[in-house]
């Protein structure tokens, strides 16, 4: 009896381990670990001896869980085959990540630039003033219709001008931290920029809105030379010496420019322009139709003018055409109503780009021709060359106007262009004219240069400019010198391009020059 005692304890607790087991694998499998499981097990074991009914049940679930651990074995195994024969092997994983290593290094290789911003040197036109003529001028008597309320005086820099300069900055800061050329709240020392603008409010106005764009925790000084508002000899595109040799190859040059005509047809492709201005102006409702001052726009009664200590000038109907031009223009800038900015006429796009071509025609004319533009940009074709030859300042702004980018640029024989999304299609309100200076892997020095500008769009919605959103910007290209395949002038290309302007303003100088008109 008490040996049959002994072995069915025995199987018992066989049959209690094996039911133990089982539920350790079945925990297992799941992932589940419980503190109630394991004392669950325990008490099942110390009251092995309580009965045979007892043992009796034990031994009917141990059976029931030992068939049960027998299906999840098997299907535990299967899994796991099957997981085996799936699994990619670890040569052919490494292999992969190595590739996906390879090509996002490859990625990365042609995301950088061979060549690293070192320099930029900027010429920059005002942005929008009122117009240059005030009360009591032709632009009153010329038109029935009130023109818009200007923000500022006769010729300044108007509210919505000094808005559009300081986004025009706030984009060169983004820009310029983004090439790694300045830091983020950047505070020049030593010297490092230049801002230097002409003395006139427009100009000196323009710098001290970018400046505060670009530069808005630093303390930038505006450079001027004379006295407040007016011309510094820099940027006054004036005509610097005069001699018959010049006057006579210069007044070549000008008519040239007309065909076959000559001066008669300068403006010869202007009829259809003078045409839909009178229309807009609405001109023989006006005071200075019914009085006979102005009766209309004439083709081929242009003459041009050369003096010494002068600006270039003109007579005749084109001179009078741009007067109006420029203030539309300025009043589409500044007049949210297209309809109201046409005073009340249905203009489209293409008409606006009639109306504004009077004048850039007229600066065409006047400031253009190689001779002339040698000589009236001298200054500042000297001023660029310093400091693109210099390594005082990394960034340079110079501040002017139209005619003096419009001589500029044809001094150092830019070839022909004409600018998309905007009205003026030259020299546009508030665009810049940028140098900028990069550097190779092996040190050479590289330049590229463009006209950076904000649309007719951007201008009148106001948009805030960005990386996302940023101004125009078209790269110009320069007649007898070939930029490499990225596009990039060697940057002693363009400097001896500047040589060649000054060096003809010498060569023309050295004659004896005319005494200056009385």
């Amino acid at each position: 009896m008490r040996k049959r005692t002994t072995q069915i304890k025995y199987a018992l607790c066989m049959l209690l381990i094996l039911a133990m087991l089982a539920g350790c694998k079945n925990s297992a499998a799941t992932g589940v670990t419980s503190g109630d499981s394991s004392a669950s097990v325990e008490a099942d074991v110390n009251g092995a001896d309580s009965s045979k009914a007892a043992g009796a049940e034990s031994a009917v679930d141990s059976k029931s869980e030992s068939k049960i651990d027998a299906q999840a074995d098997s299907s535990a195994a299967l899994a796991a085959e099957s997981s085996v024969s799936e699994a990619p092997d670890a040569s052919t994983t490494e292999s992969a990540a190595d590739e996906s290593d390879q090509d996002q290094s490859e990625d990365t290789q042609e995301d950088v630039s061979p060549y690293s911003l070192k320099q930029v040197v900027v010429l920059s036109r005002h942005n929008i003033r009122s117009p240059m003529s005030g009360e009591g001028s032709i632009l009153g008597s010329g038109t029935p219709h009130e023109w818009f309320k200007w923000t500022s005086a006769t010729s300044q820099l108007s509210l919505k001008g000094g808005i559009l300069e300081t986004t025009m900055g706030q984009y060169f800061r983004k820009w310029l931290e983004n090439e790694g050329l300045i830091p983020e709240n950047y505070q020049p020392e030593n010297g490092e920029v230049r801002f230097y603008a002409n003395a006139k409010q427009r100009t000196q106005a323009t710098a001290r809105y970018f400046a505060t764009g670009m530069l808005p925790v630093a303390d930038i000084d505006i450079e001027r030379q004379g006295e407040f508002d007016t011309m510094d000899e820099v940027f006054t595109p004036k005509i610097h010496f005069l001699n018959e040799r010049f006057e006579e190859d210069a007044m070549k040059q000008i008519a040239e420019k007309g065909g076959e005509a000559g001066m008669k047809g300068l403006d010869a492709d202007l009829e259809d322009s003078y045409e839909l201005l009178a229309e807009v102006l609405d001109l023989k409702d006006s005071d200075a139709y019914k009085s006979g001052e102005l009766t209309g726009f004439t083709t081929g009664d242009t003459e041009v003018k050369l003096e010494v200590d002068a600006e270039p000038s003109m007579t005749g109907s084109l001179k009078t055409a741009t007067s109006f031009s420029d203030a539309l223009v300025l009043q589409y800038y500044e007049e949210p109503d297209a309809l109201k900015a046409a005073f009340g006429h249905e203009l489209t796009w293409e008409e606006w780009l009639k109306i504004a071509e009077i004048k850039d025609i007229y600066q065409d004319v006047l400031f253009t021709s190689p001779l002339v533009a040698a000589n009236v940009a001298q200054p500042l074709l000297q001023e660029i060359k310093g400091e693109l030859t210099s390594d005082e300042h990394l960034f340079t702004f110079l501040c002017g106007h139209d005619s003096n980018i419009g001589s500029v640029l044809p001094a150092m024989g830019v070839k022909e262009y004409s600018l998309p999304d905007t009205l003026e299609r030259v020299t546009p309100i508030g665009g810049k004219l940028v140098f900028e200076v990069y550097e190779d892997a092996d040190g050479k020095q590289f330049c590229k240069i463009s006209l950076m500008y904000q649309t007719t769009e951007q201008i009148r919605n106001m948009e805030q400019l960005s990386l996302e959103n940023p101004p125009a910007k078209y790269e110009l290209e320069f007649e007898g010198i070939e930029a490499n395949t990225d596009g990039y002038y060697a940057l002693t290309d363009i400097i001896n391009r500047i040589q060649d302007a000054l060096d003809l303003y010498d060569e023309y100088a050295e004659d004896e020059a005319l005494a200056p008109a009385a």
